[in-house]
């Protein structure tokens, strides 16, 4: 962290440096969504840790663009950091234009954590697994409508990766932000959606949401009655979302060092664990250079299921 911030007493790790103001931390998307729980938690525990406070500035919109833009405009000097997730990743195959770059733009941390996504639908919906699914679309094509957190956000592409693959027709119903999406899945305005498990398994529990499968490659062990949605009806289908904390390029590379080293104790802090665990999210906290590799790794891909499902957010 920069040299005017002073030594902080925390109860993770006593010589721990504490900034000397209050640090931003950009979430994109609403509050009440994956992203924004596991932000929270991120942000609570660095506060602690650093006897400072930290700011969650929720920016949804875009898919995550506007949350993005404003983190690349930021002054790099160690005091803004951005949750950078899986739809950021789909937006340069996605938009046409962009005011970021998501490589040249942003220096990254580290990488928190990743999670599965589950496949829940309205108990209105006629069906107890993905083959039911599919073969309830085909059957009566136009008729289900999917919810995501946004034009370009995660849900958005994963769901479309399902319809390809499934060969299915399923209209898109984007709202802004995970949890404005959630509250309209549970009141069967929207058929279904893929959700991560800190939002779906509460609801799935108290009946309100039917899961039909995890996008694991194998079941998790919070909900181990729920298939992965290969062995329920859509063989090779896998994907997982994540979140790696970023800072504007041009951030010094001690800073960018020490961050990562801090939020990477505080993923591995017991009481962080104990809550991913809950979350069905497994923690990481890897190097800056390893979130870097992971990050053009994701960007790739994406790139080619976009092209593939032919997919377009503007």
């Amino acid at each position: 962290l920069p040299a005017c911030m002073a030594a902080g007493s925390i109860a993770s790790a006593a010589d721990a440096p504490s900034p000397a103001k209050p640090v931003r931390f950009i979430i994109p998307f609403a509050p009440g969504g994956g992203n924004d729980i596991v932000g929270r938690m991120l942000g609570a525990k660095l506060s602690e840790a650093w006897n400072q406070q930290v700011v969650i500035d929720n920016r949804p919109g875009a898919g995550g663009n506007i949350a993005a833009e404003t983190t690349a405009r930021a002054a790099p000097d160690g005091y803004t950091l951005f949750q950078f997730n899986i739809a950021n990743t789909m937006a340069p195959a996605l938009f046409k234009k962009l005011a970021y770059d998501p490589q040249r733009d942003f220096a990254p941390v580290t990488q928190i954590g990743s999670t599965p996504f589950i496949l829940c639908v309205h108990p209105s919906v006629p069906v107890k697994s993905v083959a039911e699914l599919i073969a309830y679309a085909k059957a009566q094509p136009d008729k289900l409508n999917y919810g995501s957190s946004g034009n370009g956000g995660s849900t958005h592409l994963v769901t479309e990766l399902f319809k390809t693959m499934a060969a299915v027709n399923l209209t898109h119903i984007p709202y802004n932000g995970a949890g404005p999406a959630l509250t309209e899945v549970i009141g069967g305005q929207v058929q279904l959606m893929f959700l991560v498990p800190a939002t779906a398994l509460p609801n799935m529990r108290n009946g309100r949401l039917r899961a039909l499968g995890i996008s694991n490659a194998k079941r998790s062990a919070l909900a181990p009655e729920v298939p992965t949605v290969a062995e329920s009806g859509l063989p090779g289908f896998e994907v997982t979302g994540w979140y790696i904390v970023l800072a504007p390029s041009g951030t010094p590379r001690e800073i960018i060092e020490r961050l990562s080293g801090e939020i990477a104790r505080v993923v591995r802090h017991p009481a962080v664990l104990e809550r991913f665990g809950a979350l069905g999210t497994e923690p990481v906290g890897n190097t800056p250079e390893q979130a870097a590799i992971f990050l053009r790794k994701e960007i790739e891909k994406w790139a080619s299921v976009v092209k593939a499902s032919g997919a377009r957010a503007d």
